[in-house]
């Protein structure tokens, strides 16, 4: 079994960066790609655990139909990363069971 990442970010993509961090970490990557590319290429094996069983899970369709890829961004939960273009200074975390929701606003953090 490989340890490398199994995505990689082609050459002709690293002129322009930015910095995010996931769980702490970061990451300097292209600027325009998804949040799940990204967090893929810089090697995460697992975005959030699931809801029954904490078990752990990653992005599968990576076109926003199977919502594996469920991340907090910026403190706002249940973002799905292969949606979310990557901006300078962003904030993301892995999202441990189901989302604290608690009327949330789409887009601002919860309290």
């Amino acid at each position: 079994m490989t340890t490398e990442p199994l995505f990689s970010i082609p050459r002709s993509l690293e002129s322009e960066t930015v910095t995010i961090t996931f769980e702490g970490k970061p990451l300097m990557v292209p600027a325009g790609i998804s949040v799940a590319a990204a967090l893929l290429a810089g090697g995460a094996h697992d975005f959030r655990s699931s809801v029954v069983g904490h078990v752990p899970r990653a992005p599968y369709c990576m076109m926003g139909v199977c919502f594996e890829c469920l991340v907090e961004i910026d403190g706002v939960p249940a973002r799905q990363s292969c949606l979310i273009p990557v901006k300078d200074g962003m904030q993301v975390r892995r999202q441990i069971g189901a989302a604290n929701l608690n009327g949330a606003i789409y887009g601002e953090k919860n309290e």
